[in-house]
């Protein structure tokens, strides 16, 4: 007996409708239109030509020029940045656009970054390739804290079922990670660098004194562990709401935290204080999405690993 599946969707502002399932792109997260960025960094460190790429609206910036992100809807900031510390000027790129088919994707590589100034003082510092939802102040003044220039998340009162995206990946199966801060020799410590994906909804609020509080509505947290070659399509990480603590497949990093960091009232950025979870009914207040090629704190990480990703959507 000859069986006929009849599927019906239907394209409508800019949603796909499969069944009970809609799916809604986020702004730019086809990463077809990218920002070229060329610089020229300080002589004291060569002089040298440099390009580095930010999400969002098609341009060229042809100037040692802040970004300045959050314009045109777009929610993408990226690890790439300009920096000037103590007046010498640096361009740093970890994320690309790279070829798939007839259009764009995103690529995140872990880097090492040297910067030989004088030809002799030799800086090297690991860097991973991040996207993430949010905005970089930019020009980046010092390295010692790397999440002093970001605002994390953007504002939003949704409650999505999953992320969606397409990606591959490498990751090394090496038992030992790269450490490297600046200064001195990097140092290999014991360790796994892996790709990761997230999103964390939060209802947060300011008080008086311009400190941001939180509590974490939502969560999806994935991460990839082996050399993924091929692409995997239409990847979904379920979104879950409330206290997961408890719940199957939870790991300690899913957790809460206050590592984040956001631009309050006053123009300050100030750490994001997640002191508890949120009613599984709640409503959340802004939203973080982060895609990173590496899983572990500024300057550590596995040299080569690297994390492609396309078509970010959320999933109702």
């Amino acid at each position: 007996m000859k069986k006929t599946f009849l599927i019906t969707a239907f394209l409508s502002f800019g949603c796909i409708t499969l069944f009970s399932q809609t799916v809604e792109p986020l702004p730019f997260g086809d990463f077809e239109h990218w920002v070229v960025r060329n610089f020229k960094e300080s002589a004291i460190i060569g002089g040298s030509k440099k390009t580095i790429y930010a999400v969002g609206p098609t341009d060229t910036i042809n100037e040692n020029a802040v970004f300045q992100y959050g314009k045109n809807g777009n929610p993408w900031s990226i690890s790439n940045a300009y920096a000037v510390v103590s007046g010498i000027h640096k361009a740093s790129g970890t994320v690309v656009p790279e070829k798939r088919g007839d259009g764009y994707c995103a690529r995140m590589d872990v880097k090492m970054e040297t910067v030989t100034a004088l030809g002799f003082i030799d800086v090297r510092v690991l860097v991973n390739g991040t996207i993430f939802t949010g905005k970089t102040i930019e020009p980046i003044k010092t390295a010692k804290d790397p999440y002093q220039n970001i605002d994390f998340g953007v504002p939003f009162t949704r409650r999505p079922k999953a992320l969606m995206f397409d990606y591959k990946a490498i990751v090394s199966d090496e038992q030992w990670v790269w450490q490297a801060k600046g200064l001195g020799r990097p140092k290999k410590i014991e360790g796994h660098d892996e790709c990761a994906a997230f999103l964390f909804l939060q209802k947060r609020w300011e008080d008086k004194d311009g400190n941001i509080h939180a509590k974490r509505v939502g969560t999806a947290y994935e991460r990839y562990t082996k050399t993924q070659p091929t692409w995997v399509n239409n990847h979904q990480i379920p979104i879950r709401y409330g206290d997961i603590t408890k719940q199957p497949g939870y790991e300690s990093y899913m957790g809460l935290t206050n590592q984040m960091r956001a631009l309050n009232s006053k123009g300050k950025i100030v750490p994001i204080e997640e002191e508890g979870w949120a009613d599984a009914s709640e409503t959340p207040t802004h939203m973080i999405i982060m895609l990173s090629s590496g899983i572990y704190e500024a300057f550590i990480g596995h040299e080569g690993n690297v994390f492609w990703i396309d078509n970010v959507k959320l999933v109702y």
